[in-house]
């Protein structure tokens, strides 16, 4: 079931011609340079201290890692922080 569902989703953005972040609860990042990110279509924020940040995902987890960072903006979806940006590791969540 689950293939016909993503054959299903990929058809119906196809055709209304809707972004795959939309489609598929993907998360939207931005990123300027290596001192901001804007991160869209999060589930939660599970750690943050100033070298780390961990996001749940619905399906997942997002961690980004640096030095200095701060959150400058939180809403229920959307996070922007700032700092040195080191990395940006998307796990996929197991089950």
């Amino acid at each position: 079931m689950g293939r016909i569902n993503r054959k299903f989703r990929k058809w119906t953005a196809d055709i209304l011609d809707l972004p795959q972040d939309v489609v598929y609860d993907l998360p939207r990042m931005t990123m300027i340079g290596d001192r901001q990110l804007y991160i869209e279509n999060h589930r939660g924020v599970l750690h943050f201290s100033s070298d780390k940040l961990r996001l749940a995902l619905s399906k997942g987890e997002l961690e980004v890692t640096g030095s200095s960072l701060v959150i400058r903006t939180i809403w229920t979806e959307e996070v922007f922080i700032e700092g040195q940006i080191k990395s940006i590791e998307v796990r996929d969540q197991e089950g």
